[in-house]
């Protein structure tokens, strides 16, 4: 089963084919394609499905999510850590 996950973009990479940034899921973060959500900018939540930003997404709508995948068991632990360097599988 695939699984999208909402995030917070918290940097663009300027000049970067496809449009990279990284994406920060409660602590975590990783590296994503922000190629189909050309309109999201810093500061803004998008959804992400495997590396890939499909839509952007209200803030307290993304919260909530993040607040459930913590409540649930081993909701987010495969994204691994954030003390892991930023990888693009998110």
């Amino acid at each position: 089963m695939c699984l999208a996950v909402p995030g917070k973009i918290i940097r663009r990479e300027a000049g970067s084919v496809p449009v990279m940034g990284i994406v920060d899921f409660g602590g975590i973060q990783k590296k994503v394609c922000l190629d189909w959500v050309s309109e999201a900018n810093v500061g803004d939540y998008v959804i992400v499905h495997v590396g890939f930003a499909i839509s952007k997404v209200d803030e307290q709508d993304a919260l909530e999510t993040l607040r459930l995948f913590r409540e649930m068991e081993g909701g987010l632990e495969e994204l691994g850590g954030s003390d892991q360097e930023p990888r693009n599988d998110a």
